[in-house]
C-alpha cells in the first residue's frame, strides 16, 4: 500500500503543485467547475471547466496560482518512475512534453472531457482496490490508458509528422543535458551537438521538428528560467549568479538578463 501512496497521490487542489514534496511528480488535473489562474514560464494561464492540465516539468515554476471559490478539480500526481513504467511504446511523449512546457493546458471537446473523467475515475478506483491480487498491473494499465488518451488529445490539437526513434532519443538526451544544468556553463549549441555526436544544424532541425522550436530556444529558455529563480534569492549576489553561469563580467550578465528576461537584475528584488 505504501508503495502506491508514494508513487500516486490524489488531490483536489492545485495549491501544492510547487511544493518540494512533489518535485519528482508529474501533475495531471481535470477541471470540473470554476477556474484557476497562474503564471508559468513568464506567461499567464487560465485553467477552467472542461480543461485538462499537465505539468510535466518544473512544477516549481508555477507562480501566483489563484483558485475561484467554485473551483473543482481532480489532481493525480504520479512519479516519473511510475510514469516510465506505464508509458506506452510511443515516441510521442517527448514532443508532447516539449509543447506542454510552453502551454500545459489542453482544451477538450465534450467527448474528450468524458474520456478524461473516466480515466481519472479508473485510476482512483484502482488505487482504492487494496485487496486486488494484481493491483500493480491494474493500476499501471489505468495510468497507461490515461497517458494514451492524453497523447491522442494533444496530437489532435498539435498534429505533426511522425517522429523516428532516433530523433526521439536525440531529443531525450538533449533535454536531459538541459535538465541537469549544462546550460549554466554551456549555452552554445555546438557544445550539445558535439556531446551528442551530431552537427549543430541537425540538432536544431530535430528540435524544430519535435517541438516546433530550435535548440537555441530551449537552451535560452532553461537559462533564463534558472536565472530568474536565482535572482529572487536575496542570499545570492548578482556577482555570485553571474559566476555560476560563467559570464565574463557583471555587465555582460546584466545585458543577458535584460535581453532575455526583459528587466534588469535589480528589478527582481524590488
Amino acid at each position: 500500500m505504501s508503495d502506491f501512496i508514494q508513487h500516486i497521490i490524489i488531490d483536489n487542489t492545485l495549491r501544492r503543485i510547487g511544493e518540494t514534496t512533489f518535485a519528482d511528480y508529474l501533475c495531471h488535473a481535470y477541471c470540473y467547475g470554476g477556474h484557476c489562474t497562474f503564471e508559468r514560464n513568464g506567461q499567464s494561464f487560465r485553467f477552467e471547466a472542461g480543461d485538462c492540465l499537465i505539468i510535466a516539468r518544473r512544477g516549481d515554476l508555477v507562480k501566483n496560482l489563484q483558485e475561484s471559490e467554485d473551483f473543482r478539480v481532480d489532481v493525480i500526481y504520479v512519479t516519473q518512475k511510475f510514469i516510465e513504467l506505464s508509458t506506452p511504446q510511443s515516441n510521442y511523449g517527448m514532443r508532447g512534453q516539449l509543447f506542454l512546457f510552453q502551454n500545459p493546458i489542453m482544451k477538450l471537446t465534450p467527448e474528450q472531457q468524458e474520456v478524461c473523467r473516466l480515466n481519472f475515475e479508473a485510476v482512483k478506483r484502482r488505487l482504492a482496490q487494496t485487496g486486488h491480487c494484481f493491483r500493480h498491473d491494474a493500476l499501471r494499465n489505468a495510468i497507461e490508458c490515461m497517458i494514451i488518451d492524453f497523447f491522442d488529445f494533444h496530437a489532435r490539437l498539435y498534429p505533426a509528422d511522425k517522429i523516428s526513434s532516433q530523433q526521439h532519443q536525440l531529443m531525450e538526451e538533449f533535454m536531459s543535458m538541459l535538465e541537469r544544468g549544462d546550460f549554466r556553463q554551456n549555452r552554445d549549441i555546438g557544445y550539445y551537438a558535439d556531446k551528442l555526436c551530431v552537427t549543430s544544424k541537425y540538432l536544431s532541425e530535430v528540435c524544430k521538428k519535435v517541438s516546433g522550436l530550435p535548440a537555441a530556444f530551449w537552451i535560452t529558455r532553461y537559462t533564463a528560467l534558472d536565472i530568474s529563480r536565482l535572482l529572487r534569492d536575496r542570499r545570492l549576489s548578482f556577482t555570485d549568479i553571474s559566476d555560476m553561469f560563467g559570464f565574463s563580467s557583471l555587465s555582460h550578465f546584466s545585458r543577458y538578463v535584460q535581453t532575455n528576461l526583459g528587466a534588469k537584475p535589480s528589478d527582481f528584488r524590488e
